[in-house]
Order: C-alpha cells, then structure tokens, then sequence
C-alpha cells in the first residue's frame, strides 16, 4: 500500500460505491481526506465516521460550488474527481434539461475541479478523474449521452497535461467497466450482457478501482500522465 500520511486530498463524489472505497484507501494509507456528497446524506455521515474523513454537501452540477469547494480546500496534494450522472435512454425520447445536466456533472464540473485545484496545488500534485470504458466502447444503445461525457475527459486530461506538465502536476482518466455498485449490481438484470463482452467475466470491485487510483496518485506515477487507465475486465477488449 502507498504511504500518503499527511497528504491533503478531496474527493469529489465520495459517499457510496467507488468514491466510498477510494475515500476508505486514502484514509487507511494516512490521508487528510476530505469527500463531497449530494443526494446521500446519511451514507456520507457514516462512512466520515468510520474512516476520520469529513463529509461536504456540494452538488457537482452547480459550477460555481465545485469552484468555490475546491479552492476553500486549500494547497491539495491529491484530487479525485469520481461525482458523476448517469442518464439512459432513446436520444430522441431524452429530457434536454437531463442531457445538459449530465454534461455539468460529468464534463464541467471535472474541468473546472482540476483547473482550480492546479492554482495552489504543490509542485508534484495529482489530478485523478474517474471515467469509464464507456468513452471508449459503446456496445449497446440508449447511452450517447453517457459516452460522450465520458469520451469528453480524455480530450481534457490530454490537453491539460501539457497545461500542468511544468509544474509536475499529473492529470489521469481511470476508466472503469462494470463494477460491483449500488447502482451496477452484479446480480442486476444486465449481469449475462455485461459478462457476454468481457474476458474476465465478474464485476470489478470498488477497492480495485481505488487500487488503481493510489497508484496513479503516488510516487511511483510521476512520470505518467495525459493518459487512459481501463480497468474493466478487457470488457472494451
């Protein structure tokens, strides 16, 4: 396990499934932890007091709080953005007012997140933003939305790279397959479609998703930055 005692890091979306085992695997490696929530209260509060973390409401599709939640964090060694909206269906059938929130939660607010949290943060500091496999792969219909939201953090984590890169400042994009949540069960109604596309056929698990992301976020990833980081069991294989 890494060893991040001391390291201030805030965890955008971290109150339930994998934001909940990043914000477990942070703390336990002896990081100042910090988690957003919005719709999830009582999950949030209890997962603080199991792990010494502190739990704050902000509601990722509202620009100007994710804004203002990051730069009241102070100087960050480790940001991680996993808040996101899933929205599926027909795009002719979508609500638009759906579709654009989706994009706030999903594009914007990870954008502005990883721009504001760059003006203080130390030389060395690390920007990791949970994806998905979607952005790459698109197997079935009904989430166009979903995927180019996704597809939308590869561009970004690209472009700034090059805008950190001076500073030694890391920007990675983990892209995870099916994982073991509350809302992507694996004993859900699409576990045999899911497993049909994949090589190792199971869900991932939370605590492998946020494996990957202290790798990404300790020394041993200096160098390692710009990139796309697929966990998914070679489900977009």
């Amino acid at each position: 396990m890494s060893d991040f005692q001391g390291k201030s890091v805030l965890v955008l979306g971290g109150s339930r499934g994998i934001g909940a085992a990043i914000v477990r695997r942070f703390a336990a490696d002896g990081a100042k932890v910090v988690f957003t929530y919005n719709g999830s209260q009582a999950a949030a509060e209890q997962l603080a007091a199991e792990t010494g973390t502190t739990a704050a409401a902000t509601d990722s599709g509202d620009r100007d709080a994710v804004i203002a939640r990051v730069r009241d964090s102070g100087p960050l060694d480790i940001l991680v953005v996993n808040a996101g909206f899933a929205l599926f269906g027909d795009a002719l059938d979508l609500d638009p007012d759906e579709v654009d929130r989706l994009i706030r939660v999903n594009v914007n607010a990870p954008y502005h997140a990883s721009v504001e949290a760059a003006r203080q943060m130390p030389e060395g500091g690390r920007v990791i933003v949970i994806g998905s496999v979607n952005g790459d792969r698109m197997p079935v219909p009904g989430m166009a939305s979903y995927a180019l939201s996704k597809s939308a953090l590869q561009g970004m984590a690209r472009g700034l790279a090059r805008d950190f890169g001076p500073r030694g400042i890391t920007i990675n994009i983990v892209q995870p397959g099916p994982v073991d949540t509350d809302a992507n069960p694996e004993d859900g109604p699409m576990r045999e479609l899911m497993h049909g596309f994949m090589a190792i056929k199971r869900h991932g698990r939370p605590e492998e998703v946020a494996g990957m992301v202290a790798w990404l976020a300790g020394p041993e990833a200096g160098f390692v930055t710009g990139a796309m980081h697929t966990i998914d069991g070679a489900f977009g294989a």
